[in-house]
């Protein structure tokens, strides 16, 4: 309970960078790492996301090795080459409509619990990932220090990984509606976002 406590204490300290929503919220950095790491702390979709795949990957692994890491690794990985994309200019349809619809379907992960196998787990957190590394990527192609920004972002994205895997991990034994509030939230501000974009 105490290790529970400490989890959501770390996660409500960090709301608040969430209420700036892609508004530039960055403390007046305008390049370079901080900017990068800042980033997705400062849109709730992009937070959600990477915090659900984390809680997910505790809730639904059969054992802490490697289980806990397979669908993290694959979205910051799948992140960065969606954000290369972003960068250079690449163009993919229905950017918003897709983190929208990666709501949804974390939140319904996080809520049932559901065990993928590895493979299908990267895969379906991996093409998610890449449209919020696209939507980062378009965001960011106007900063200097590009190397820099996105090893800030990266590395900002594996920390709200290892967020959602100590939240996962703390409730893996809580009682079952927990985990089913957590994924109801992601899927109802994904079910939102979808709205606002069609």
């Amino acid at each position: 309970m105490r290790n529970s406590s400490k989890t959501l204490t770390l996660l409500a300290m960090l709301l608040p960078l969430a209420a700036g929503a892609h508004t530039g919220a960055d403390g007046g950095v305008h390049h370079g790492f901080a900017t990068g790491f800042l980033h997705p702390l400062t849109g709730a979709d992009h937070l959600a996301a990477m915090v659900a795949v984390g809680l997910w990957s505790a809730l639904a692994a059969r054992r802490a090795w490697p289980d806990l890491l397979w669908a993290p690794l694959a979205f910051a990985g799948m992140l960065l080459v969606g954000a290369l994309m972003g960068l250079a200019g690449v163009q993919l349809p229905a950017v918003e409509p897709m983190i929208a619809a990666s709501l949804l379907v974390l939140g319904l992960l996080v809520a049932t619990r559901v065990h993928l196998p590895a493979a299908v787990a990267m895969a379906v957190v991996g093409v998610f990932a890449v449209f919020h590394g696209v939507a980062h990527g378009y965001e960011l192609a106007s900063e200097d220090g590009a190397a820099l920004t996105l090893a800030g972002m990266v590395c900002a994205t594996v920390l709200l990984h290892a967020a959602g895997i100590a939240m996962g991990w703390a409730l893996r034994h809580a009682n079952a509606w927990l985990p089913r509030v957590a994924g109801a939230a992601v899927l109802g501000l994904g079910a939102t976002l979808l709205a606002q974009a069609i």
